[in-house]
């Protein structure tokens, strides 16, 4: 079974549609907005809630088998810091880092148990480049590496792997809450000079659920940016 957090909207959506054509048993999660299609595949979680995410997986228990967890949900604050508001930067952090890991805490015990599991978490060049007004989601988003290392180092011998993709700009989500000619300069800015095409997210996943050799690591799909 396939898992996607934060499936309304963006990639977590396009995740969501491409399993979905792939004839994939997947669930896609959403806190705020539902999809105006695939209702039937959604259920509403706020993975900020340990309690909620645990209800999720009770009500699904039966048919839970070689547990896919794919983490897209994150939220955007952008704030000089020392201008930024300490609780909007720490809900940030809630949504990003805790909640991702509240997802993977809750399902660890069943692909442990099965000896099987693949955790795929959306990190972000953004965590990569010092970029000014970030410092909320850069920090969570580097907050997923070193998670990442210790979980893998833990599930290593239980057929469990969780890896991250550190994404850089791509033709989808966040991407278009940048105006038109910042864009551009970004662009620029990226030796291949497009941006990334979500086709290329799909098969870096794909690549990553087919392999158990791979673990514990963060991939680079960001046009050759440093």
């Amino acid at each position: 079974m396939i898992i996607i957090t934060g499936a309304s909207r963006g990639i977590g959506f396009f995740l969501l549609d491409k399993f979905i054509a792939l004839k994939q048993d997947v669930i896609g999660l959403y806190n705020n907005s539902i999809p105006d299609v695939h209702a039937e595949y959604m259920r509403k979680v706020d993975i900020s809630k340990p309690d909620e995410v645990q209800a999720f997986a009770e009500s699904i228990k039966d048919s839970l088998d070689k547990v896919i967890l794919i983490n897209c949900a994150g939220a955007n604050y952008s704030a000089f810091a020392h201008k930024a508001d300490p609780l909007k930067w720490a809900n940030l952090i809630n949504i990003n880092l805790i909640g991702t890991f509240n997802v993977i805490n809750v399902f660890l015990t069943g692909m442990r148990e099965q000896g099987y599991g693949r955790i795929i978490n959306l990190s972000s060049v953004v965590a990569q480049k010092g970029i000014p007004g970030t410092s909320a989601y850069a920090a969570s988003k580097a907050g997923l590496w070193g998670m990442t290392k210790a979980i893998s180092a833990e599930n290593a011998g239980k057929g469990i792997t969780i890896n991250n993709l550190n994404l850089g700009y791509f033709q989808i989500g966040m991407i278009d809450e940048v105006p038109v000619n910042m864009q551009e300069a970004i662009k620029g800015n990226i030796p291949v000079n497009k941006f990334g095409s979500p086709d290329e997210i799909l098969k870096a996943v794909q690549y990553l659920i087919s392999t158990d050799y791979v673990t514990g690591t963060s991939l680079d799909i960001n046009g050759g940016l440093f």
